[in-house]
């Protein structure tokens, strides 16, 4: 059986820039550690925005420029950019909260075979659930989990609802 994880969104702005957050920063080692560890594949995802990002329909919602392509911002973490250099992996950039373009990825590099996938990142009630949440649609046969202790919301209560959320969609929580 094939076994992926997809790192979602581990970029600067997230962790320790225009959006970062004290739990964001403290789940970077644990990222780090399994990344290091994983025993599969790699897809990372990155939060990708243009200049006119505030005059995007997010943008007017979230009026926070962040992940602004080619910028520090939206660079990788360089803990995680580190742990990452030692492993094949592949990028997937995304303009929303979820890629749509990630399951045909993810089926095209499982060839046929069984898999699994593991999610791990931020923001746990944006991205990670949106990722995750098109993943079990795409394969709702398929176990898609999330890993809690590598993840970080925008705050620790949307982090919670977040997880139930996925529980509630059949997605295993550790």
């Amino acid at each position: 059986m094939k076994k992926f994880l997809v790192v979602v969104d581990m970029q600067k702005d997230f962790v320790d820039g225009a959006l970062g957050t004290a739990e964001a920063q403290n789940i970077v080692p644990r990222v780090v550690e399994k990344i290091a560890a994983f025993d599969g594949e790699i897809f990372v995802t990155y939060d990708t925005h243009s200049e006119n990002y505030l005059d995007t329909a997010e943008g007017k919602k979230l009026p926070v420029p962040h992940c602004i392509k080619g910028t520090d911002g939206w660079k990788l973490d360089p803990r995680v950019a580190e742990a990452l250099s030692h492993r094949r992996h592949t990028d997937v950039e995304k303009k929303t909260f979820g890629s749509v373009l990630l399951p045909g990825m993810i089926a095209d590099a499982a060839n046929g075979e069984d898999f699994s996938v593991e999610l791990v990142g931020l923001c746990t009630d944006i991205c990670v659930v949106s990722n995750a949440l098109i993943l079990k649609a795409n394969f709702p046969e398929v176990e898609i989990s999330v890993d809690s202790g590598c993840c970080a919301g925008v705050s620790p209560k949307t982090h919670e609802a977040a997880l139930d959320t996925m529980r509630c969609c059949q997605i295993n929580v550790k």
